[in-house]
């Protein structure tokens, strides 16, 4: 992966999220969040986006799943993680079937139109494809007339259906876009044949390559690094963001924070902290 420019970038994130907490932190100091169910922290996760959040043995696991335990518990809270589909996570958090969302959310200018976030990661985009590259693909740029996995509703999707769309302005070979409920189905068509590559976050292409390398490998350059990620609140819901902010830097003092970037092998650059 290239990174010889995400120092820089990191730093002016990093200033700019210490003002977003300390705004909130001055918003709603005394305040107490409201829960749908008494000593309980309800949140959201689609458990389709490993490291982040995913099934193993019948069960959720993940930094996410972690995390969100250390966040209620310095909360004085009980977690209590509800999976359900990616597309389903908002309307439930605007619906109160959740206090908030935690599942590796993207923040972009839409969404945060709907939801206030409070952001804890940084993040990125790589390429993957089988071991050996039989496509010869070598960056976005050789995707025109092959095949690319991505998740359904996901921000890989977006970068995809722009790539297709540079393809067809260009006047070259179509490229085919196949949406899959999961991030481990995008994989699973790329090592099947069935997709040349699939569009894969930093995290996620540092855990699979080091898990399995003898089936995938990575190519091309990362991109768009410095997404921010964020625990997403309900808009204007202030007593909330700063209960989650100040549990967040008790996770991140007492060292778990880290110790699960490393536990769930993800890259060290993307520490908002």
């Amino acid at each position: 992966m290239s990174t010889s420019r995400i120092p820089l970038r990191r730093r002016h994130l990093l200033g700019a999220t210490a003002g977003l907490l300390g705004a909130q932190r001055q918003a709603s100091a005394q305040a107490t969040p409201s829960l749908i169910t008494p000593g309980k922290l309800t949140y959201g996760v689609a458990a389709t986006f490993a490291p982040f959040e995913f099934m193993l043995d019948g069960r959720m696991a993940g930094y996410d799943i972690e995390f969100g335990e250390a966040v209620a518990r310095k909360m004085g809270l009980e977690p209590n993680p509800v999976n359900m589909e990616f597309r389903g996570l908002i309307p439930a958090l605007q619906g109160r079937r959740v206090d908030i969302i935690n599942s590796a959310m993207y923040i972009n200018p839409a969404r945060s139109e709907q939801v206030d976030f409070v952001p804890y990661m940084l993040i990125g985009q790589q390429m993957v494809v089988r071991r050996g590259n039989p496509s010869n693909v070598a960056g976005r740029q050789d995707l025109c007339g092959r095949r690319v996995a991505v998740t359904l509703g996901g921000i890989q999707e977006t970068y995809a259906r722009q790539d297709a769309d540079a393809c067809k302005a260009a006047g070259k070979p179509e490229l085919t876009v196949m949406t899959l409920p999961s991030a481990q189905e995008a994989a699973l068509a790329v090592r099947n044949g069935r997709a040349d590559a699939y569009y894969e976050s930093t995290a996620g292409v540092a855990r699979i390559v080091s898990e399995l390398s003898d089936v995938y490998q990575a190519v091309g350059e990362v991109f768009e690094f410095g997404t921010r990620i964020g625990i997403a609140v309900r808009k204007g819901d202030n007593a909330m963001s700063e209960a989650i902010g100040a549990a967040i830097r008790q996770v991140v003092a007492d060292g778990t924070y880290h110790r699960l970037m490393t536990k769930y092998n993800l890259p060290r650059e993307g520490s908002m902290f």
